[in-house]
């Protein structure tokens, strides 16, 4: 299963609240921090959904 280092790069200031859930969902709190979570099929769908605010890695295990 694939596996993704996800860091936020931009403010979720003025964002919509649907785009401020997606990153608590995904569990990224503050800028410059990363978590590293599964490549499920729903986290690549929320990936997509906020991916102007986030950097996305794939993380080889």
């Amino acid at each position: 299963m694939k596996k993704f280092k996800i860091t936020q790069v931009r403010s979720r200031i003025g964002r919509p609240a649907i785009q401020k859930r997606t990153l608590d969902a995904l569990g990224v709190r503050r800028i410059n921090r990363s978590v590293i979570v599964t490549g499920t099929p729903q986290i690549e769908g929320m990936i997509n959904k906020v991916k102007h605010l986030i950097s996305v890695e794939e993380v080889k295990e």
